[in-house]
């Protein structure tokens, strides 16, 4: 009898699988995407200050150079945009907006009913508005964003 997952014998006599192509190119993305996710998580971290600082000319907010490498290396000119427009929204409550990134897990999302969502408060837990996102490519679980005199920054960088 052929075996329909592709097994082969051992030296002693017992069968192995091959693992399908498919498999390892699942298990090869999901480990780099991991490893892209942690040195993100450590190199955003290393960011203190900016001498640069950078617009985005339809609304004319400003971010900073860690901002900048979040939205390049996380893929996520889309979380830089929509959280300037929100928080420069919002200035008329607090000149200081906090913002906070939340992706769910699965489990989360079947009782929510959204993938991820954005919480805009002033920090001390008056909460302004949320944003809620049924799909995200976001590679973090969370993060948080200040925006301060039209700026969007890391924390670190405040």
């Amino acid at each position: 009898m052929v075996c329909p997952l592709k097994c082969r014998k051992s030296k002693r006599g017992v069968p192995e699988i091959k693992r399908p192509l498919v498999v390892s190119i699942l298990i090869l993305t999901i480990t780099n995407m991991n490893f892209k996710t942690r040195q993100l998580k450590q190199r955003i971290q290393h960011f203190n200050g900016s001498l640069i600082l950078y617009q985005i000319p339809l609304i004319r907010t400003k971010f900073t150079e860690g901002i900048k490498y979040l939205a390049q290396a996380g893929e996520c000119y889309w979380l830089v945009t929509d959280t300037s427009v929100i928080a420069k929204s919002l200035r008329d409550k607090s000149r200081f907006i906090s913002i906070d990134f939340r992706k769910f897990n699965e489990k989360e999302k079947d009782i929510m009913g959204y993938g991820a969502k954005i919480d805009y408060s002033d920090g001390n837990g008056l909460l302004y508005e949320t944003h809620k996102y049924h799909l995200t490519d976001f590679p973090l679980d969370e993060i948080r964003l200040f925006f301060v005199d039209d700026t969007l920054m890391l924390p670190s960088e405040y």
